[in-house]
């Protein structure tokens, strides 16, 4: 990650399947126009480390971490619930409870479809600060910039308002497959890199 700082690293903790595709490219954008770095699993593909070993890898990286712990739904093949958001909310959790020095320091964001039904799958966690994005794109950006803004108002720095954030986000879209066309990626096919890399390119060319 190069010279990074621990405070500028997003964990993110989502699912990764087509369903929530325009959630994510959505969170992952407003995180790079606030001035982060979005890291999750999808960033590194090592057959040689166990996947679990990589997630706390990253999650010991990052400052912040962004949970939307909103996929409760059962699976079509097994009619069971995925527990990876869960089970990597924890870890994140975990590190900021017994961790020391800066671990102990985490922020954490945490998503979910409507307001207080994790209450009904994930009590443990009542009391914390849970907000809502009702599965909208665009309401996801703008969470995700108030977050940051506080999360980063001991720097100074000033984040353009959600409703500009939103305007920015619907013309990366728009303008996004004429990006990919020139740099002969397959917009239907971009992995997390390419995306992160698009958006990158996207706003060193439009910045605040």
């Amino acid at each position: 990650m190069g010279k990074t700082g621990y405070f500028e690293q997003v964990f993110i903790n989502c699912p990764f399947d087509g369903e929530y595709r325009p959630m994510f490219e959505a969170l992952v954008f407003a995180v790079h126009d606030c001035g982060f770095v979005a890291r999750c699993a999808l960033e590194l593909e090592d057959a040689s480390q166990v996947r679990i070993d990589k997630i706390q890898s990253i999650i010991g990286a990052c400052g912040l971490g962004i949970h939307d712990i909103s996929r409760t739904e059962l699976d079509d093949t097994w009619q069971l619930p995925r527990f990876n958001m869960p089970l990597e909310l924890g870890l994140f959790l975990g590190a900021k409870k017994y961790g020391t020095g800066e671990q102990r320091k985490k922020l954490a964001l945490i998503l979910d479809r409507e307001p207080f039904r994790y209450q009904k799958y994930c009590s443990d966690i009542a009391g914390q600060d849970i907000r809502s994005h009702g599965g909208d794109p665009l309401e996801m950006v703008k969470i995700v910039r108030n977050w940051l803004r506080n999360a980063s108002a001991a720097s100074g720095v000033l984040i353009p308002s959600g409703a500009v954030m939103v305007e920015r986000y619907e013309r990366f879209q728009r303008e996004l497959p004429l990006l990919c066309d020139t740099l002969r990626l397959d917009r239907e096919d971009l992995i997390f890199n390419d995306f992160t890399t698009l958006a990158a390119e996207w706003l060193k060319v439009n910045s605040w």
